[in-house]
């Protein structure tokens, strides 16, 4: 069950522990990944084939590879109707939001009519990887179509394992409503590979986004710089920071949610309060007792769950800038005051009326945060993902004549005298 962790030795052993969860660097599995992506690049649709049929047990033909409309529609069709309405309203949410997430191109002028600038376009293509069986969320297929439709990426490819969508309306559903057609039946790191370099059936893209299990996030950690990716993540995690104004059922519910998420997921209470901390553990107890992941919310909590009793906010913020954690709930008496000692977060929740569920699901910021300590660095998936930026560099003959000497000046500093030439030859005549 999960520990309560007064003590500063204890505290750092437990820290250790939980930030070590992260994608690791498997030597093995990047090299197995490495000669699924290589098979790819260099035999496309038939390697495809016979990767579908090793690891799915599915044998089809190239023309198969491609989604049939007709397919989509019959299995949206069975998608219940409560889930539909809520998917409306998540699309609804999600595209408000990242609608004030768009970026315009600029240009200044600079000294004597230099003028300098950056357009900003979107890319071409997307591609976005879902996941099949339990770990086929379409909440993911909202977050992560709706800011590449936004940014105004031209063409959406998906793909996913065979019978994701059979077997998951709500995921066909999601995807009809985007309007999101271009949908292949293949998964695993063959189909990253498959998106990054292209086959004759499945066009390359520019960009591949998506969550996948520890081979597709091996093949995106590969394949990067081919193509550009959202992230490799690592196992989902919370933070709750709380103090004697808390309830403890509350906390409990939302440690339990991140905890069903699987074995490596990680939920932590930080809190100024021994006495809420003893009530949080009991109501985790209570509330485990009816719910159906019990055994995997069990291990997550005693591998990687934690509630960590601390002096006063100041040092319960400090702990939560060294776990930088994907969601960070606040549950105190001024939230917004300690708010602003958070310097490293994915995103943050204020008030016991703000679950983290309303963030995988309705609110409307992008669920696809950072990881593994990496809100020190990175931010969630957005609009800016999809776009490029393009230098603009405007100069006049004037202002080059009265600015060579100096660019000569650095080219010649750095060995580099052709450089230093083709500044200066505009000067003669």
């Amino acid at each position: 069950m999960i520990e309560i962790i007064r003590d500063e030795r204890r505290r750092g052993e437990k820290l250790a522990r939980i930030l070590g969860r992260g994608v690791a660097a498997d030597a093995a599995l990047a090299a197995l990944v490495a000669g699924i992506v290589e098979d790819v690049r260099r035999r496309g649709d038939a390697a495809l084939a016979d990767y579908t049929e090793r690891f799915d047990g599915v044998r089809l033909r190239p023309a198969e590879f491609r989604v049939e409309e007709s397919a989509l529609r019959a299995s949206a069709a069975r998608c219940d109707a409560r889930v539909l309405e809520a998917l409306r309203a998540s699309i609804r949410n999600v595209r408000a939001f990242h609608e004030h997430e768009r970026a315009e191109g600029w240009e200044f002028e600079a000294a004597r009519g230099v003028r300098l600038g950056q357009r900003v376009t979107p890319v071409e293509a997307a591609g976005l990887y879902v996941p099949g069986g339990t770990a086929s969320y379409p909440s993911s297929v909202v977050m992560n179509v709706v800011p590449a439709q936004v940014a105004g990426v031209a063409r959406v490819a998906v793909v996913t394992p065979p019978r994701t969508l059979a077997e998951t309306p709500a995921v066909a559903a999601a995807l009809l409503e985007l309007g999101v057609t271009e949908i292949y039946q293949v998964g695993g790191a063959q189909a990253v590979a498959a998106l990054a370099y292209g086959t004759a059936s499945v066009p390359r893209v520019d960009v591949i986004t998506g969550p996948g299990n520890r081979y597709v996030a091996a093949a995106k950690r590969l394949v990067y710089g081919a193509v550009g990716i959202d992230s490799v993540a690592g196992p989902s995690e919370v933070v709750v920071l709380a103090d004697a104004s808390a309830r403890a059922d509350f906390i409990a519910a939302d440690l339990l949610a991140q905890a069903e998420h699987g074995e490596d997921a990680s939920a932590v209470l930080v809190t100024t309060d021994a006495g809420l901390a003893a009530r949080v553990v009991s109501e985790v107890a209570r509330q485990l007792e009816t719910l159906p992941r019990r055994e995997i919310i069990e291990r997550s909590l005693a591998d990687f769950g934690a509630v960590f009793v601390v002096e006063d906010i100041e040092g319960g913020c400090e702990l939560v800038n060294r776990l930088a954690p994907e969601h960070l709930e606040i549950i105190t008496r001024d939230a917004d005051a300690a708010a602003a000692r958070v310097r490293h977060a994915g995103a943050i929740f204020f008030g016991p009326h703000t679950p983290e569920a309303v963030g995988d699901y309705l609110a409307g910021p992008n669920h696809v945060l950072p990881t593994g300590g990496a809100a020190r660095f990175s931010s969630a998936l957005g609009v800016h993902d999809f776009l490029r930026r393009t230098s603009i560099v405007r100069y006049t003959r004037e202002e080059l004549r009265a600015t060579a000497p100096l660019i000569a000046a650095l080219a010649e500093a750095e060995g580099l005298d052709a450089h230093a030439r083709s500044a200066l030859i505009r000067l003669e005549g």
